[in-house]
């Protein structure tokens, strides 16, 4: 199924269609401000499990982002965050950037491993976050792509419906999507670490 929404405007029945699937525990592909990703609803332990198998991984080997709607989401899911990186979150985001944080005890419970750090994204896609925001509670979610390997299939969803709607329950059709990933940001113990230099520039 290919849900087409568009991103300046979206259409609240198709949010409401798309987060129905989530809710049912299904697995969509959606578009972010970067590249085309997975998504399931954190609250489905077996969307989650899917999740890690649709990209060959056992789920506690998977280094799975939450897409939440605001920072104001974040202290179920991480630990406390101090003064300095909370500015730097509030400067960077909704933006294209993957930040690692400390993780909550939620977070190993989620992903069967002793994981104490966790992504999170804010992305600056207005599909990505009202589906989050109509959802209620973050996206677990991977990109569509291996880190080094990106192809055209990531970036046209006609190309990615071609590839993946037997396998998943909804394609998201925001239009195309860009070809580079997220800016990836450790700032799990207390220093700014640039993991991965993406389509963001970091403003300190």
């Amino acid at each position: 199924m290919i849900i087409e929404i568009n991103e300046q405007n979206p259409d609240q029945r198709k949010i409401d269609q798309v987060v129905k699937i989530l809710n049912k525990g299904g697995v969509i592909i959606y578009p972010t401000d970067t590249v085309y990703s997975f998504g399931c609803s954190i609250m489905h332990k077996r969307a989650i499990e899917k999740l890690a198998w649709l990209r060959g991984l056992k789920l506690k080997k998977a280094n799975f982002s939450l897409i939440c709607f605001d920072l104001s989401t974040l202290s179920e899911h991480v630990k406390f965050i101090d003064r300095p990186t909370y500015k730097v979150l509030n400067k960077n985001l909704p933006g294209p950037f993957t930040f690692i944080l400390p993780a909550s005890n939620k977070i190993p419970k989620l992903f069967d491993s002793n994981k104490k750090t966790v992504g999170i994204r804010i992305p600056d896609n207005n599909i990505a976050r009202e589906i989050v925001r109509e959802l209620g509670h973050p996206l677990v979610t991977t990109s569509l792509h291996d880190d080094d390997d990106i192809v055209e299939y990531t970036t046209d969803p006609y190309k990615i419906q071609e590839r993946w709607e037997s396998q998943v329950d909804a394609i998201v059709d925001g239009g195309f999507g860009k070809n580079e990933p997220s800016t990836v940001v450790d700032f799990s113990e207390g220093e700014v670490e640039i993991v991965r230099q993406g389509i963001g520039e970091l403003i300190y």
